[in-house]
């Protein structure tokens, strides 16, 4: 199989009934339809203020992936994909110039993934077709992301002690260099994948406790730093270290290396499959560590109490916290490095998802980042790369959960469901039905998600 550049691309096998893949796809296609009207967005937009209970952290920033017409354009982008004689590619023509334009608007941009110029940069090349379009845009890009990324890469590597921000796949490096490895090809943005690959190596050495570790001062807000007087290490894939973990993989996988990293990336590995809160259903993982664990605990940490009682113990079983992504990052690893007992691993802690009851996975939302879709693309991702037959098995069970959150009554299709069962008319990518509509198609389609390098699962 090629792309229409003419580039050999992987294999994406169907997981899904003749049945099944029909009814997602014509459940994506609607939620699409729905999002491709700039007037619906704008009065979801407007509504989500009013529904959400954190409407202080919505904001539709058009260049953003996270809550903005970049992240549409992602979805157009793997329409165009799926379907590339429908003109979906136009329809990401009109919400990345949306994107662009709000961008020369400001007068700084973050370099953030999910909310900067980063991100600006991946939908573009998303919409590029293997970078046969959008060059002069892409460039100019690159012009502003590689001064930015260096210097970044450069401030960490003489911290002992960081800020997540700093380094995770969100607003750090790890997602800035996601994107870099799109763009490997180009002298420019390999001076900066080599100066991130360079930081989060360094970063990853131990001085006492990992250099990595979030001082109490640097966490976010005051309930942290409570809980964590001394700080803490971060074990999500969005924020913490399984982000580093994913993306040095990723690189050497791509046959990228650079002084230490295979060593650096088998150490951290090491750590995160001693450092578990194992739950009744098996494997799992705590948010975070405090440094006191860290400093006190040899070997593995085995949580006291269930997943329910301990609030900063086992996380949700989703992409952004819990197992599921922390498998992805181990299986990731495995594979860069030839190791079967990571492979086995991550195997073994998704079984352990699927042995959770629905209700306690503490997924209730349909949504990517801490919802039912991130799940579902981690596990397509093991069903296409293992064969093993669960995982075809759970892609359905989960495509199912997704359509029964359906409604062709909601703005969009699917609500976001905040704590308290709070439903929110989401539009944006990480928290909202474009990413339900990434997920669904992914599992009826044949096209591989390359969109999912976002959330280093690829």
């Amino acid at each position: 199989m090629t792309s229409l550049a003419g580039v050999p691309v992987k294999v994406w096998k169907p997981v899904l009934s003749e049945d099944l893949a029909a009814t997602a796809l014509s459940v994506a296609r609607v939620v699409s339809s729905r999002l491709g009207s700039r007037e619906q967005v704008a009065q979801a937009v407007a509504l989500a203020h009013s529904q959400s209970g954190f409407a202080q952290y919505l904001s539709w920033t058009p260049y953003a992936i996270a809550q903005g017409d970049a992240g549409l354009s992602i979805l157009w982008s793997y329409l165009d994909s799926c379907f590339p004689c429908e003109g979906w590619d136009i329809k990401g023509k009109e919400f990345l110039e949306l994107a662009v334009r709000g961008a020369e608007s400001n007068s700084y941009l973050p370099l953030s993934l999910f909310s900067g110029l980063t991100g600006l940069a991946f939908a573009a090349w998303q919409l590029s077709r293997e970078g046969t379009r959008y060059r002069g845009l892409l460039a100019k890009l690159d012009e502003a992301i590689v001064p930015q990324t260096i210097a970044l890469a450069s401030g960490i590597r003489q911290r002992n002690g960081v800020n997540v921000g700093d380094f995770d796949a969100i607003s750090g490096l790890s997602g800035v260099g996601a994107y870099l490895l799109c763009r490997r090809g180009r002298p420019l943005a390999m001076n900066a994948l080599e100066a991130v690959m360079k930081a989060l190596v360094n970063l990853l050495e131990e001085d006492g406790v990992p250099r990595w570790h979030t001082p109490s001062s640097l966490l976010y807000d005051d309930e942290s730093r409570q809980t964590y007087p001394d700080g803490n290490l971060n074990c999500g894939l969005a924020h913490g270290v399984p982000g580093i973990i994913a993306f040095l993989a990723l690189c050497l996988r791509e046959g990228l290396s650079t002084a230490g990293l295979p060593q650096a990336l088998e150490r951290t590995a090491d750590w995160i499959c001693q450092n578990r809160a194992d739950d009744p259903w098996g494997m799992n993982w705590p948010n975070a560590i405090s440094l006191e664990q860290a400093e006190t605990t040899a070997g593995r940490m085995l949580w006291v109490g269930s997943a329910a009682s301990a609030p900063y113990g086992p996380g949700r079983s989703a992409w952004c916290y819990g197992s599921p992504g922390i498998a992805r990052a181990l299986w990731l690893a495995g594979d860069a490095l030839d190791c079967s007992r990571y492979r086995n691993l991550a195997i073994s802690a998704m079984e352990a998802v699927f042995r959770r009851p629905v209700e306690v996975r503490g997924i209730p939302s349909p949504t990517f980042c801490h919802g039912i879709s991130g799940l579902l693309e981690i596990t397509l991702r093991f069903a296409n790369d293992t064969g093993v037959a669960l995982f075809a098995e759970e892609s359905c069970r989960l495509t199912e959960q997704l359509l029964g959150l359906y409604s062709p009554d909601f703005l969009l299709g699917f609500r976001n469901i905040e704590v308290a069962d709070r439903e929110v008319d989401q539009p944006g990518l990480l928290d909202g039905a474009p990413g339900v509509a990434l997920a669904l198609l992914a599992a009826a389609g044949e096209v591989e998600p390359s969109w999912d390098r976002l959330f280093l699962l690829s």
